[in-house]
């Protein structure tokens, strides 16, 4: 197994259609949103839940059509991010010496915290185990305000007692067109400290051009990743300045105004990064083209 991690840059293009990509729950449910530009968000604990609902079925047809190597492995690809986990047997696989950390059942055993890293356990005896992951996702953000539509649902069979009967009121909330970005880090410093290998982040780059189509629902019908970019760095320090990747890489708004964008065609895409950055970087591909 190649363990080698290369530090790596990454942007997603996430677009919105009349799709609800997160909602917030201080808002009953609204697609979050920024109160003082309007901007729509997507937290990163919300991307990361749909890669993990995606690689946490083993039955799956997706999980099936991954390479041999992973489904030779199958044991390793479990997640803990899950419901009705249970905690003290998770405990016990993670041992009670941090020293042999490393050597534990729980490293083994659980992608998402290899990858992500270990919020699990946060206090007493436990401090010694390391909770910062190899990659961190960043906050979504739209490049334009977003228009909410609010609707009533209805339903032939009443979902409720009453006048309301049939009816869930403004039960509908979605962004009528938003494009987001959402820039990640891959950063091989943690991996010796939390086990994640090569193989782990091969398995993330599979993952993520599947997020959305593999996650539909009735709020959330047509959520699309345009991009998917993912730059390898040259050394594990960094070739070059991330900020310039990704402000390279990012569309623009073709009327420069501050308005609600209403589709992709509002957008001047970007579909390579310019040959003066590239030459800095090892690779930069997108996941989605693949």
């Amino acid at each position: 197994m190649n363990n080698e991690i290369k530090r790596a840059t990454g942007m997603l293009v996430i677009e919105a259609v009349n799709s609800n990509p997160n909602g917030d729950p201080d808002r009953e449910s609204d697609p979050r949103q920024r109160d003082n530009s309007g901007c729509g968000e997507i937290s990163p604990v919300s991307f990361k839940r749909k890669l993990r609902d995606l690689l946490e079925d083993h039955n799956s047809p997706f999980f099936k059509s991954l390479p041999q190597k992973f489904l030779d492995n199958e044991s390793r690809y479990n997640i803990l991010e899950q419901r009705g986990r249970d905690r003290e047997t998770i405990k016990k696989e993670m041992g009670k010496d941090p020293s042999k950390f490393m050597e534990s059942e729980f490293v083994s055993k659980y992608w998402d915290a290899r990858v992500f890293g270990n919020t699990f356990l946060e206090g007493g005896n436990d401090k010694g185990f390391i909770k910062s992951g190899v990659v961190q996702f960043g906050v979504g953000v739209s490049l334009a305000p977003i228009n909410i539509l609010r609707e009533t649902n209805t339903n032939k069979a009443g979902v409720q007692e009453g006048k309301n009967a049939g009816m869930a009121p403004l039960a509908f909330r979605v962004a009528e067109h938003g494009v987001y970005t959402m820039n990640f880090f891959v950063n091989p410093n943690y991996a010796p400290k939390t086990g994640c290998t090569a193989d782990d982040i091969e398995l993330l780059k599979l993952l993520i051009p599947y997020a959305y189509d593999m996650n539909r629902s009735a709020i959330r019908p047509d959520v699309r990743i345009r991009h998917a970019w993912y730059i390898e760095h040259k050394n594990l320090l960094g070739s070059c300045p991330e900020h310039l990747l990704i402000e390279a890489l990012t569309p623009k708004k073709l009327d420069n105004t501050n308005e609600p964008s209403t589709s992709w065609s509002d957008y001047e895409d970007v579909t390579a990064l310019p040959e003066n950055l590239l030459s800095r970087v090892e690779s930069c591909v997108d996941l989605i083209a693949k």
